[in-house]
């Protein structure tokens, strides 16, 4: 027969080695909540001025002052030519390539801060469109950011329509103020005659195909 001491003194020390060993298990570790994720800011796009490319009407430009937030903002060219900016008032902007307008406002911006440092980026070339309409596939304004000539832009219009008169294609343009005009045979220039009517196109110029 077991003694009843010794059978509450087994249960003793064995409830007592029980505590101590859950109190010597560490505490189950809850995972960190991580920090919630931040959008970066979206990066400035710019567009890729053509080769001698200068500043015109409707054009979007990103003016920034380097620690200079107030004075920071995007503009876009009015018809006149002209932008506004904080502070600075009006500068003229078309006519100009984007460093000439650069040094421009960097030398008004002297009167206010120390040291001006401005960048100006092209976002938007809205002013070298030429436009083409009548028996096309795709008639619109298209923007010239290389150099283009009828047949080029004829292409990227999606050619021509069945009934297009091929031989009286006609470009019309303003220069020096005045109204001019040039015919374009188109049925010439692919049988490789008279090449020279397939002139490269300037902005503002308007291809008619009848």
């Amino acid at each position: 027969m077991k003694n009843p001491l010794v059978t509450s003194l087994v249960l003793v020390l064995a409830m007592t080695s029980a505590h101590r060993a859950t109190a010597q298990t560490p505490p189950a570790r809850v995972p960190a909540t991580p920090p919630p994720a931040t959008n970066p800011a979206p990066p400035v796009v710019a567009a890729v001025p053509p080769t001698g490319y200068v500043i015109g009407p409707e054009d979007v430009l990103a003016i920034n002052f380097w620690r200079e937030k107030d004075l920071s903002t995007d503009v876009i060219v009015r018809p006149d030519g002209r932008i506004t900016l904080p502070l600075l008032n009006e500068f003229e902007a078309a006519g100009l390539t984007p460093e000439a307008l650069r040094e421009k406002i960097a030398a008004a911006a002297d009167k206010y801060i120390q040291d001006p440092n401005v960048t100006i980026i092209v976002k938007q070339i809205n002013s070298r469109r030429v436009y083409i309409t009548g028996n096309v596939n795709k008639p619109g304004s298209y923007n010239l950011m290389a150099p283009t000539t009828v047949v080029q832009l004829l292409s990227m219009a999606g050619g021509l329509q069945d009934y297009a008169d091929k031989k009286n294609i006609v470009v019309m343009r303003t220069e020096n103020g005045k109204p001019a005009s040039y015919r374009f045979n188109y049925k010439e220039v692919i049988d490789r005659k008279n090449l020279n009517q397939n002139i490269e196109l300037k902005p503002g110029d308007t291809v008619i195909v009848p």
